[in-house]
């Protein structure tokens, strides 16, 4: 009977034990459980957020009144622009310079050449763009809207705009531009200006205008900045 008694204890024990073992596993899996759940809710939110920020910027310029998208300019057109600055001298700036590839492109060819861009990642890759290919020293380029920024110093404009701004940029560039200045427009022309000439064909087509003859003419547009917004950025 005390063998009996001995036995009955051990299997009563083992069985505690395993149940105990048990427990203790569906605890360890529970955990493992909700430890994975925070890592993929993590992950989950982290890259919404890094979405964000990445895509933040070149989706903002569409919740603009008026808009500037970014859309790299061709081959073709960075060819026409400079074609018909060529014999130009003094500083150029690109209105709204994206990827910074006219500006390079115009530095290369000896202009002292300035980007102004709302997208702050456009003009990181910008300013990397142009140290990598040996320009830095001739370029710079400004996270800035271009209503808040006065171009009278510039000889040279380069605007790669849509249709809805080009009148309000009329007007601001009547008033701000000197009479030796010359702009050209690629994409969409100006809407009152005469060119004086053109270059290139289809979308790659860019119109050259002279501020000495646009400045003479009359615009009812008024520009959208503000004058005591306006700021002038050294060349």
């Amino acid at each position: 009977m005390g063998s009996e008694l001995i036995t009955g204890q051990s299997v009563s024990g083992s069985q505690g034990l395993m149940s105990s073992s048990g427990q203790l596993e569906e605890s360890r899996g529970r955990g493992a459980v909700r430890r994975w759940g925070i890592i993929a809710t993590c992950a989950v939110g982290g890259s919404v957020c890094a979405l964000y920020a990445l895509a933040g910027p070149f989706v903002a310029p569409a919740l603009r009144k008026v808009c500037l998208p970014f859309v790299p300019a061709t081959t073709a057109q960075v060819s026409n622009v400079l074609s018909v600055l060529r014999s130009r001298s003094g500083a150029l700036v690109d209105i709204g310079s994206g990827d910074g590839r006219i500006v390079i492109a115009a530095a290369k060819e000896g202009f002292r050449a300035v980007g102004f861009e709302l997208n702050p990642w456009l003009v990181l890759y910008s300013c990397y763009r142009a140290w990598r290919e040996g320009v830095h020293h001739r370029t710079s380029f400004y996270l800035s809207d271009l209503w808040k920024v006065s171009f009278s110093q510039y000889s040279n404009v380069v605007i790669f705009g849509v249709p809805q701004m080009m009148e309000q940029l009329e007007a601001k560039l009547q008033s701000e531009l000197q009479t030796s200045a010359k702009v050209v427009a690629c994409r969409f022309p100006f809407p009152t200006w005469t060119p004086d000439h053109m270059a290139g064909e289809g979308i790659d087509t860019v119109w050259v205008y002279d501020a000495k003859t646009f400045k003479s003419q009359v615009t009812t547009a008024k520009p959208l900045n503000n004058p005591e917004d306006s700021k002038t950025l050294p060349q």
